[in-house]
């Protein structure tokens, strides 16, 4: 009975310090990204307002024919009435100082732009983005269709996968959801910033995995030997993939521009310029550190439950056991990083196929070349992670605990 009650109290003790720790790394997570956002957005200006706007709205009606304020718009007969048609459409606009307003917008559509080809007519009901072009003194503000407002679809799906992570993981389900949050956060509050306002990439990169790292262990898991050992596994698998792409975009002779886009990111801070070769380098981090994350986190997971089902067992057996289920890790994960790079740039890729001269320009162009890496370096982080992994798992799963157990070769 009094051997009951002690273990209960240290139950509740342990219970006590985890919630006291969870809450610790939820504030401290939380004033990471406060912090590191203050200081990556100094010199920074974003989404900056010029006396235009998109704004949310709601199609009314569709008229017959333009309205007289409309007649003779300087756009519409610009564009040509031989190749384009305009749809005159009242709108009820819903967010924004215009909320509650019912204007009167125009959608063009005009056969010469492959996009606007396929665009559909407006419709009553529709939801939509409007975009305003604010008149000059004396003259009235125009009203045109920006594009269809879809963010509205893909937050009721966000809702749906939400309310399944609860109700499958409960509360491992809102920690998940919870690292999920920090980890978006810190990306495009912090990491996004810091590299656009010209800060190292590299460093803030490095900084990004690390801390997606350990706030997502922490929360998840919670503090013990099997989170130290997955961090620990994690931390070398990442020094790997830093240390490769160092080496191999030196040896590439990588030069960063891979498309249009690379080149309006020269232009972004004619004051600090972007490293486009440093963007290639935390692009192939953080998209590696997930599936590292996820196969240190199997096997210390895996490894933990056999040593606590088997307490005599050697380090030389935890080592094979270790190894065999890296072995049927690697080949599914290295699968799943390859696919995923390919499905990105899925539309480059059959652009590519089909104007390059020869399979040798294609394989030398360097988009092609960047991909391949990305991929490479991704598995083989993977791959090391596995005995990074088992031999952190080997050395604190076996050590001195609390059965007194020590390391047995």
């Amino acid at each position: 009975m009094e051997r009951e009650r002690k273990l209960r109290r240290g139950r509740d003790r342990s219970s006590g310090r985890n919630w006291i720790i969870w809450g610790l790394v939820v504030i401290l997570s939380a004033l990471a990204i406060v912090a590191g956002n203050r200081v990556a957005t100094q010199n920074l200006n974003l989404f900056v307002e010029d006396g235009s706007g998109n704004y949310k709205g709601t199609v009314t009606r569709i008229l017959e024919a333009a309205p007289p304020e409309l007649a003779g718009d300087p756009f519409v007969e610009d564009i040509g009435s031989n190749s384009a048609r305009t749809i005159y459409f009242k709108a009820e606009v819903k967010a924004g100082p215009h909320k509650g307003e019912t204007i009167i917008a125009e959608q063009v559509i005009d056969e010469r732009y492959i996009n606007s080809q396929y665009l559909k007519e407006v419709e009553a009901g529709d939801s939509v983005l409007l975009y305003m072009n604010e008149g000059l003194p004396g003259e009235g503000d125009t009203w045109y269709f920006s594009d269809y407002y879809r963010f509205d679809k893909i937050v009721v799906l966000g809702l749906i996968f939400v309310a399944l992570v609860l109700l499958l993981g409960r509360w491992k389900g809102v920690n998940t959801l919870i690292s999920m949050i920090f980890t978006l956060l810190f990306v495009f509050l912090v990491f996004v910033p810091a590299v656009m306002s010209g800060e190292n990439a590299y460093l803030a990169a490095i900084i990004t995995c690390l801390y997606t790292v350990v706030m997502t262990l922490l929360l998840v898991i919670g503090p013990g030997r099997k989170t130290f050992a997955t961090i620990i596994g994690c931390v070398g698998g990442t020094a790997i993939a830093a240390l490769c792409t160092s080496l191999m975009k030196g040896i590439l002779r990588l030069t960063g521009f891979l498309n249009d886009e690379s080149v309006y990111l020269t232009l972004l801070n004619p004051d600090k310029p972007l490293d486009l070769t440093a963007i290639i380098f935390a692009a192939i981090l953080i998209g590696a550190i997930g599936a590292i994350m996820d196969v240190a986190m199997d096997i210390a997971s895996a490894l933990y439950e056999l040593c606590e089902h088997v307490p005599d067992i050697t380090f030389q057996k935890l080592f094979q056991s270790g190894m065999s289920i890296g072995r049927d890790i690697m080949g599914t994960m290295a699968n799943t990083l390859v696919l995923a790079y390919i499905g990105s740039s899925l539309s480059s890729i059959m652009l590519l196929l089909t104007y390059s001269t020869s399979v040798l320009h294609l394989l030398n162009r360097e988009v092609i070349v960047v991909e391949c890496l990305q991929a490479l370096i991704g598995s083989l982080a993977i791959l090391l992670t596995i005995p990074l992994t088992v031999l952190a798992c080997g050395a604190l799963y076996l050590g001195q605990g609390s059965r007194g157990r020590r390391l047995s070769v």
